[in-house]
């Protein structure tokens, strides 16, 4: 994750903080579907925020009622203390950068970043001067006589979001920015755009449906489902923390076990995983009553994968199964490991050795352990 660095604010955790973007009980209704459903949400000045989420989950209509491209049916939101209901798009302190840059082709890329600011009636020379300013900062000095057809996806991507830049908006919006890039250039390009956002600091809200674009550009994000927000916080409180099976599983990838809930205290939990005969341990406890049906979330890298020993069984977070798959992805291995009366555990580990040296192979019985605090106790 670029965006939380070590000392870096955290003004959502100060209850005295006014956010910056208000969003309050925002509903939109399209017909019969509820596609945004009283979603409230603080954001604050300087936020690289990111709404993630499935098809459906209601993270563009929110966009969409940030930029003015639609009016909620209910709720408010509020800019920098403005209330922007009744403001058209071309009115409101925003900007929006679109998934396809939309780039006027008949213009090069100076003309196509200074149209908004001819447009607002800007002086010759200080159109020049922002131009230019914005050119160096997403590194684009030199080509600025280029049309759109002479430019690669990258410079497109930058001279799109220079567009956006030059007005100086309190608020700029971007709708999956990154998509039509790949994969090399889209990694490169998520240094550089955090980069300028923490240089202007510009509040940004980017939407995506790539959790790994989220989790690493963003200081905090929101996980949306069913037009609600599932849960919002910091990429790592949402990792390490998913408040319900379905950020566990939307986020990543994690092993689900179902029980019932034993222990519940301070200190920890202890859950009777059913059908497996086992106990899971974690250190934190969910505020539910002994004897409720919980799942345990764990995380594939957080278990450890080693060849079982004659007579290994099942123990407290120990498992005991076969190695019916293996994914090679380049820098870890993913196994896939069939547990009787579990189905397909997953555990990962890093390629610390080539693929063809690996000691763990398709057919083996291994056993995959893991610690307290990888075990996730979710009510939901």
């Amino acid at each position: 994750m670029i965006a939380s660095r070590p000392g870096a604010a955290a003004p959502w955790r100060d209850p005295d903080a006014e956010p910056y973007l208000r969003i309050e009980k925002v509903t939109k209704r399209f017909g019969t579907v509820v596609a945004l459903d009283a979603v409230s949400l603080g954001i604050h000045r300087g936020e690289l925020f990111a709404l993630l989420g499935g098809s459906g989950s209601g993270k563009t209509t929110l966009l969409r009622v940030l930029a003015g491209f639609a009016e909620p049916d209910e709720g408010q939101v509020v800019l920098d203390g403005q209330d922007l209901a009744g403001i058209p798009p071309y009115a409101r302190p925003v900007n929006m950068m679109f998934q396809s840059y939309a780039l006027f082709p008949h213009m090069n890329a100076a003309q196509n970043i200074a149209f908004g600011l001819r447009q607002d009636g800007l002086k010759r020379a200080e159109i020049a001067d922002r131009v230019a300013q914005i050119l160096a900062l997403v590194q684009m000095q030199g080509m600025e006589k280029r049309r759109p057809h002479e430019l690669s996806g990258g410079q497109k991507q930058r001279v799109a979001l220079a567009r956006c830049l030059v007005k100086r908006p309190k608020l700029l919006l971007l709708d999956e920015p990154l998509a039509a890039l790949d994969k090399n250039l889209r990694e490169a390009t998520q240094f550089e755009l955090v980069g300028i956002q923490e240089t202007l600091g510009t509040t940004f809200v980017i939407v995506t449906h790539d959790q790994e674009e989220a989790m690493t550009m963003a200081t905090r994000l929101a996980v949306m489902e069913k037009g609600a927000l599932a849960q919002v916080g910091t990429p790592a409180e949402v990792y390490e923390y998913p408040a319900s099976r379905f950020v566990a599983e939307f986020l990543g990838t994690a092993n689900l076990f179902e029980g019932v809930l034993r222990e519940p205290g301070p200190g920890g939990a202890v859950v009777d995983v059913a059908g497996l005969g086992i106990t899971v341990e974690s250190d934190t406890a969910p505020a539910a009553a002994r004897g409720r049906r919980v799942f345990v979330a764990v995380r594939p890298e957080k278990i450890e994968i080693a060849k079982a020993p004659a007579g290994a069984a099942h123990g407290t977070n120990r498992l005991v199964g076969t190695v019916r798959d293996i994914a090679y992805y380049g820098d870890f291995f993913m196994y896939l490991v069939e547990v009787p009366g579990q189905g397909i555990v997953r555990a990962s580990e890093p390629a610390t050795r080539r693929a063809g040296d690996a000691t763990i192979t398709w057919g083996d019985r291994v056993v995959l352990q893991w610690r307290a605090f990888a075990s996730r106790v979710l009510t939901q």
